[in-house]
């Protein structure tokens, strides 16, 4: 079994966006050696500078290392980087982990998993939460999916990128787990636009309401991370609409597979959807007021 070794280990990332900088940049600092693959090479450039070394797809991204990061867009873009004619699954890396911790298919990572096997490397899926800051923080919540020495042998990479690291169960639970996530997060992001835009039709100022609801029961994490960027007309993007969008409807798709609705969930759906619609897609998930306002 690989001993993990921060001086010994070589790590290939694929995915440089909003995510992928921070944590590129974190496991650098930690020690690990790591060579970086972004469709966007721009987006790469600034980690080339401080000492990622840059390849020139997937396939080769993942070549020479003991793990393979990938946090990419969407379950397409997955789909291209593991099985694609230059993806990771192209060549042959017996013993290599793959840890993919892009929010994607619950039955996508399962796939991996059984492929990588076939081809005597590890799997992981371990999907994040905590936006940009955690990932520049090295905070993020990580959700783990498969054997449990995998895990164990890939801990101290994950350690370097996030605090809150759980296993959850086999292949496809950290996905899962990524889903409850996001339907918590949904109910709570229309919870604070809600009783935003419910002060502000009252006559409330808005900003002595949020100083003073944030600190009783109503107070949560989303609403000390938006509410304020909402009162200031702030919608600029830690993590964008058209990617929540993309969460709940892989959410939405597994709960119809097993029979079964949530309501509230597929309420906020239509409304993120509707949201897209106007525009705002690439703005961040606090874009979710322009419903409540436009509509």
């Amino acid at each position: 079994m690989l001993k993990v070794g921060k001086q010994m280990t070589k790590i290939g990332f694929i995915g440089t966006g909003l995510m992928g900088q921070g944590m590129v940049r974190n496991l650098m600092q930690a020690g690990f050696e790591v060579q970086v693959w972004n469709r966007t090479k721009k987006k790469a450039e600034s980690l080339i500078q401080a000492g990622a070394i840059w390849k020139e797809n997937a396939l080769e991204c993942s070549r020479n290392v003991d793990f393979v990061i990938t946090i990419v867009g969407y379950p397409k873009d997955v789909e291209e980087v593991y099985f694609g004619e230059k993806g990771i699954f192209a060549g042959d890396k017996e013993g290599t982990t793959l840890i993919d911790m892009t929010t994607t298919s619950p039955k996508l990572a399962q796939k991996i998993a059984q492929a990588a096997a076939q081809k005597q490397m590890f799997a992981l899926d371990a999907p994040v939460s905590g936006g940009q800051a955690g990932a520049d923080n090295g905070t993020l919540a990580i959700m783990v999916g498969g054997q449990e020495e995998t895990f164990k042998k890939a801990l101290p990479v994950l350690e370097a990128i996030g605090e809150n690291i759980r296993l959850q169960g086999p292949a496809g639970f950290g996905q899962h787990t990524k889903m409850a996530n996001q339907i918590a997060l949904a109910g709570a992001l229309a919870g604070v636009c809600e009783s935003l835009t419910y002060a502000k039709k009252m006559g409330l100022d808005p900003q002595k309401t949020y100083e003073t609801i944030r600190s009783g029961a109503a107070g949560s994490a989303q609403m000390d991370a938006f509410m304020p960027k909402m009162i200031q007309g702030d919608f600029n993007a830690t993590f964008y609409m058209k990617h929540f969008i993309k969460d709940l409807g892989i959410a939405e798709d597994e709960i119809k597979s097993r029979d079964f609705k949530l309501e509230i969930l597929d309420q906020i759906l239509k409304q993120c959807c509707q949201v897209e619609a106007m525009g705002y897609g690439d703005e961040g998930t606090q874009s979710l007021l322009h419903w409540y306002e436009e509509k």
